[in-house]
């Protein structure tokens, strides 16, 4: 594998201070974390059930997976060159290359949004509630697939609460973001009170969906444009999928990185 202790450090280094930079928000986000109560007013009462449906789908999804379940056999298609088709080979493949299937895939996602964003936004407000459930499942499909290349199996229930804290990750504010970075380090280890708070926490998800409501509000707004919203629909919907395959790919690099320091550590120690 070559992976020296020195190198997974200076890996573990960068993730460090990817974390730091989480701490600032361009005004595009803080645009987005208007109070959504003022959008409410500009929004039809079809859209803002949309915000039930996402409830309902995000509560399915942690309970069973739901629709939104990616399988291990996908792993093929990640790892074509490697005819990988378990978790177990993935473990022994070296960090780099699980970066550079979850780049590969990452790149793929994100084009796939921008044309759905442009479709979804062509229409307007009238197409506007079907493009909002679209976004969600493309998010949680692409942290799930993330997880399979970093070989973690979301079909295990704490590993889609694992998922569901990068997306609350993605949608909170610095506060929250670095309260959720506390958490989800120490999720692996049960004995910890940390992971058994996310675990008390997630009871109540709906907390979760209401701060991503509240992210993607206000971008939403300019997307019910008629034909301009063409053009906002292919951007958030871009920004949406590549926002939350950085923030993926960053902390499940960091949870792999973290394991093999361990295996390290118990090696030298041996």
């Amino acid at each position: 594998m070559n992976e020296t202790k020195q190198y997974l450090n200076e890996e573990l280094a960068k993730i460090n201070e990817w974390e730091k930079d989480q701490s600032d928000l361009w005004f595009w986000e803080k645009l987005g974390r208007l109070p959504f109560k003022l959008l409410d007013k500009f929004t039809p009462q079809f859209l803002q059930n949309k915000v039930g449906v996402i409830l309902d789908e995000l509560g399915s999804y942690i309970q069973s997976g739901g629709k939104y379940l990616s399988s291990v056999k996908s792993l093929r298609s990640y790892y074509p060159e490697k005819g990988i088709t378990a978790l177990e080979e993935v473990d022994r493949l070296p960090i780099s290359e699980m970066d550079e299937a979850v780049t590969k895939l990452s790149g793929n996602r994100k084009r796939i949004a921008t044309v759905q964003g442009a479709s979804t936004g062509f229409g307007g407000i009238f197409t506007l509630s079907i493009d909002i459930p679209l976004l969600l499942g493309m998010q949680l499909k692409t942290l799930q697939d993330i997880a399979l290349c970093y070989g973690y199996d979301p079909n295990d229930k704490q590993e889609r609460m694992f998922i569901v804290k990068i997306l609350q990750f993605v949608s909170s504010d610095i506060v929250g973001k670095k309260a959720i970075l506390n958490q989800i380090t120490h999720m692996n280890n049960p004995s910890l009170p940390a992971n058994r708070e996310v675990i008390s926490e997630l009871q109540g998800w709906r907390e979760v969906v209401f701060s991503y409501r509240d992210q993607i509000g206000w971008k939403k707004l300019f997307q019910m444009i008629p034909v301009a919203g063409l053009l906002f629909g292919a951007f958030i919907n871009r920004s949406a999928v590549n926002d939350i395959a950085e923030a993926g790919m960053m902390l499940y690099r960091k949870r792999k990185i973290m394991e093999r320091l361990q295996s390290v550590t118990e090696v030298i120690e041996e």
